[in-house]
């Protein structure tokens, strides 16, 4: 694995890294509030299975710039998306296979849409639809503001808060993971690696034009591309009935349904995710 980097819309630097494989490249992007980091083990499954992975910080989050104009909207985030699959098919030489979760799905979703279907080979969704289950929305970003001035005295007391947070996730062995989700500040204490005016900022996440649903919805129909919609069952955000709405709505899409899993299925059951992952690439794209 390499660390790298690419151009966003705003001139901002994106954080990258690239697991080499000799085939296509598959680029991840993570959830609101995620880094990265959480795509690890899925980028090193596709390299293993001969393809590149390239995961990508989004803008605010994790090692990638913070706004100077705080721009956040969910349209900010599917130009980025859009500008870095012109970058790698450039690089590497054909379309990428795009996998988002959560944000990074709408944003990958919405950057096909605008670029009349010529940006991604295919598209995998991690837990996300044109719809939205609003209480699930709510409580995302309930969790997301409420230490947000305050932040944590130690890496201990935010794992016992995404554990209050996510109680049906068994606790990780090592705390490694989450300590590349945090930033350590001045004053000794921990917040989370994304900028905060991604939530309370001028342009938050989740205003803009791509905030409607109906827009949104009009962006999946568009869809040409093989098309994966991968949903936890145990999901928050995306009820049964959404996934199924989906699939009325993308009637080429195929439907991954994980067990066990919540909204962030990556991170519950990544032996099924990845799974779920590689048959697709190998049958479908």
């Amino acid at each position: 694995m390499t660390t790298d980097h690419f151009i966003g819309a705003d001139d901002n630097r994106l954080a990258a890294s690239i697991f080499a494989g000799s085939g296509r490249p598959v680029v991840f992007f993570h959830g609101g509030g995620q880094t990265r980091q959480a795509w690890n083990a899925s980028a090193r499954a596709v390299q293993e299975a001969g393809w590149t992975g390239i995961t990508i910080d989004l803008r605010g989050h994790g090692e990638s710039d913070w706004l100077a104009g705080k721009q956040y909207s969910f349209d900010d985030f599917a130009n980025d998306v859009r500008q870095v699959g012109v970058a790698v098919r450039r690089t590497f030489g054909s379309r990428p296979i795009a996998v988002g979760a959560s944000l990074g799905g709408i944003a990958s979703l919405v950057a096909q849409y605008h670029s009349d279907q010529t940006l991604f080979e295919a598209l995998v969704l991690v837990d996300v639809t044109p719809r939205l289950k609003r209480d699930g929305v709510e409580k995302i970003l309930g969790f997301m503001t409420d230490r947000l001035e305050e932040g944590y005295a130690s890496v201990e007391e935010a794992a016992s808060a995404v554990s209050a947070y996510l109680p049906n996730r068994t606790p990780p062995k090592s705390l490694d993971g989450l300590f590349k989700n945090l930033r350590l500040g001045d004053d000794g204490r921990y917040r989370w690696h994304w900028d905060p005016a991604f939530v309370n900022g001028p342009r938050p996440v989740y205003s803009g034009r791509v905030a409607s649903e109906a827009y949104r919805m009009e962006a999946a129909q568009a869809l040409t591309i093989p098309t994966l919609l991968v949903h936890g069952r145990k999901s928050e955000l995306v009820s049964a009935d959404m996934a199924r709405d989906f699939l009325a709505l993308v009637p080429h899409a195929k439907l991954a349904d994980v067990s066990g899993a919540g909204h962030m299925v990556a991170g519950d059951r990544n032996d099924a995710f990845r799974d779920a992952i590689l048959d697709f690439l190998g049958k479908d794209v």
